[in-house]
């Protein structure tokens, strides 16, 4: 399957290609992020075990630093795999990526803790993270640029929609097995023992996706592959405009989608006071509604335009992050708790649905990994991976309420960068690629 293939007439079993396609190369994504999120979730457990002085919050920033480092090798990772993709193709690139995250969860789940090895126990914790941010760093380039180009024509944002219905359904799994092991474990098993089990479960389900990953398409021709400036650093100097503004409205969707999701268990129970199982649940919930969600999201910017969508997302962040925040911190029902994360979620999912898509629609084939991958890395390690360590930082140093002022002065700028760019699904080269 090439660029130009990507775009003609399908028929029956070309659109069943593509469907086959979109599932295989949405199976490696979700075990990406299955992995990658485990150790945001789990970190209410095994904080002790690396970091065993201090209180509840200063654990938590531990471990959060330790989150946010992983995230400064996304751009690396980024540039790395973003060349491997343009140069050498899409399926290699994904299948290395994937490859690597299983690794780094094997050694996070055989890891001795602070009481067995002392400093060195959190130090190789680093080592992990930053092995796994460099593979995530890689995937979400590559993934997005596959899957906007085996998507249909006129229909690419539903279809690349589903690049976050597997990132939200790997985040959502990770969840579902955590609250397994809460009901099926004391909390004392769980900070001895059990938090190591989803990083086992995700290094299997790893193994799974490479599998299904070999059979997949490639979309990059082979004359594109050869071109001089395909990969480079130098071809993607040529379109810097558009990696400025991918930079600018990544820094906002990066920092209020990670505000909303990962930070946002730990939020209910360190700022609302709600129990971690119950914080769970309403989790869970909330993020098989934002789940559900991508495709709708998706599918409305194939009809208004990707330029809309963004300007929505930025209208409604701005106007209701700071209610929102202030009102979960105060929360006490689980259900107020569902429909106050589930509508901020709602207001993520236009920015979310076309992520991927808003990116790749932004440059030409030879670069589009590349670009994709590293200038979304740069805008998310620097704002989305540091987002539970400033709102932590900030918590103790009492001064809580400035987060939500930061997430929603990122999100305007997200909308004024959006305001100026011309509209790529009007203008984009994959919409006028022959």
């Amino acid at each position: 399957m090439t660029d130009q293939t990507a775009i003609a007439a399908p028929d029956a079993a070309d659109v069943r290609r593509r469907i086959f396609a979109i599932v295989g190369a949405s199976s490696g994504n979700l075990v990406e992020w299955f992995d990658f999120y485990v150790y945001s979730f789990c970190a209410l457990y095994f904080a002790p075990a690396f970091f065993p002085s201090g209180n509840t919050t200063t654990q938590l920033l531990n471990t959060a630093g330790v989150f946010a480092a992983g995230f400064l090798m996304r751009p690396v990772g980024g540039w790395f795999f973003g060349r491997l993709a343009d140069r050498h193709g899409r399926r290699t690139a994904m299948m290395i990526s994937v490859f690597m995250m299983c690794g780094g969860s094997l050694v996070i789940a055989v890891l001795p803790t602070y009481a067995q090895i002392g400093a060195l126990a959190p130090a190789l914790l680093l080592v992990a993270r930053l092995f796994q941010g460099l593979s995530v760093g890689g995937e979400y380039g590559t993934s997005a640029t596959y899957m906007s180009e085996v998507a249909l024509r006129g229909r690419r944002g539903f279809f690349a929609s589903f690049q976050y219905v597997t990132l939200i359904g790997g985040q959502l799994c990770a969840l579902l097995v955590l609250v397994v092991l809460q009901q099926a474990l004391s909390n004392e098993e769980l900070k001895a023992w059990g938090w190591r089990v989803p990083f086992v479960v995700g290094a299997l389900a790893a193994l799974v996706s490479l599998y299904l990953r070999k059979s997949l398409d490639e979309t990059i021709t082979e004359e594109t592959r050869r071109r001089r400036e395909a990969g480079t650093l130098r071809g993607l100097w040529q379109h810097r405009g558009a990696f400025l503004t991918v930079v600018g409205f990544t820094a906002g969707g990066s920092l209020i989608f990670y505000t909303f999701t990962t930070y946002m268990q730990k939020y209910l129970v360190n700022t609302a006071g709600m129990h971690a199982k119950t914080a769970s649940n309403v989790m869970t919930g909330a993020l098989f509604a934002y789940m559900i969600m991508q495709p709708l999201f998706g599918a409305m910017s194939d009809r208004i335009g990707r330029r809309k969508s963004m300007l929505l997302f930025a209208f409604f962040a701005v106007l209701g992050t700071v209610p929102l925040l202030h009102a979960l911190a105060s929360v006490t029902s689980p259900v107020a708790a569902f429909v106050l994360v589930t509508i901020a979620l709602a207001i993520v999912s236009f920015y979310t649905s076309i992520s991927g898509l808003i990116k790749a629609e932004m440059f030409p084939p030879e670069v589009r990994a590349i670009g994709v991958g590293l200038s979304y890395a740069v805008g998310n390690a620097i704002f989305g991976g540091s987002a539970e360590y400033v709102a932590l930082w900030l918590k103790q140093a009492g001064s809580e309420s400035m987060f939500y002022w930061y997430v929603t002065a990122m999100c305007a700028l997200a909308g004024v960068v959006s305001l100026r760019m011309r509209d790529p699904s009007v203008e984009g080269y994959l919409r006028h690629e022959p």
